[in-house]
């Protein structure tokens, strides 16, 4: 069966991208601009933002990605990347906003994450007047798409496209690399207490198929399951690959030497990817890719 690491090579991927960049082209009327946004509605302005608030870590990541870093006001909690991010207004967290100090900032654009800040908030925000884009990627031209259209409320075409190509192309050449490459049963860890997973919708588990590895959680009914660890000890994966809670800390993989019956810890295929490169949905994501392959193309040279 097909997967996406088989499908998005080079003129496919880059045929989607004339196509987002197409649905995102100004709208004709004025000096409008117009796109498409993450819950189908269109999101316009008559002018390039000047004053955008992004409310998520990603958000943050892929408006700076698309060039207009120069124009954010405001960010969240753990808006990390890039370095000067963390010099911009923090408005509470991704969970719970400052509405008031937001507002203070009278932000002309806000980049709001949609399954992560608050619904009535950010309601609220849309009821005082204020042009949300909702960002919520799934996929990697979901990735590109976001990029692009970014580029375009903020008026860095340009740099928005140069950077989603790149994007794709880097998926791309990751796809060639690994499209015959043997299967890995995989466990992707995504936090600790509770123990979490995705399932085949997640854009981390198209990462883990890119790399050749096949998600042993795909066929879940919830996006993000709640586990235990006789599901993973049913389960049997080959690799286990976890986030942890930090850029060097992979605590998280130390449970799991203590089952040795686990094919994973046998074979010594206990990774950590920075959760910082594979957790966000931006163009660092290929970042973490192309680290998950090498753990996983690591995992087939300990096979017997």
């Amino acid at each position: 069966m097909a997967t996406d690491k088989q499908t998005c090579f080079l003129q496919l991927c880059l045929t989607a991208l004339a196509v987002l960049i197409s649905q995102s082209l100004w709208a004709q009327s004025g000096d409008i601009r117009c796109v498409e946004d993450d819950r189908f509605r269109q999101v316009c302005l008559e002018q390039p933002a000047q004053r955008i608030a992004a409310l998520s870590p990603g958000a943050t990541e892929l408006i700076y990605a698309a060039g207009g870093g120069d124009q954010v006001v405001a960010v969240v909690s753990y808006s990390d990347y890039p370095p000067e991010a963390k010099q911009v207004t923090s408005v509470g967290s991704h969970t719970r906003l400052d509405l008031e100090r937001l507002v203070s900032l009278k932000p002309d654009l806000v980049l709001a994450w949609r399954t992560g800040n608050p619904s009535e908030q950010i309601a609220t925000l849309e009821r005082i007047g204020m042009t949300v884009y909702y960002v919520e990627p799934h996929n990697f031209d979901d990735i590109a798409d976001n990029i692009v259209d970014m580029a375009v409320l903020a008026g860095t075409e340009e740099t928005g496209r140069k950077v989603a190509q790149e994007f794709l192309e880097g998926i791309d050449d990751l796809a060639h690399t690994y499209k015959d490459a043997d299967p890995v049963a995989t466990f992707y860890q995504v936090w600790d207490e509770p123990l979490m997973s995705m399932n085949h919708a997640h854009y981390i588990s198209k990462v883990v198929e890119l790399c050749g590895g096949v998600n042993v959680f795909a066929d879940s009914p919830r996006l993000i399951p709640r586990l235990n660890q006789e599901a993973i000890l049913i389960k049997n994966p080959e690799a286990i690959i976890a986030g942890g809670m930090g850029e060097r800390n992979a605590h998280w993989l130390d449970k799991w030497r203590a089952f040795p019956e686990l094919k994973a810890t046998q074979q010594n295929n206990l990774f950590f990817v920075p959760p910082s490169l594979i957790q966000r949905p931006t163009p660092r994501l290929l970042e973490g890719a192309r680290v998950m392959c090498e753990k996983l193309e690591i995992a087939r040279q300990h096979r017997d």
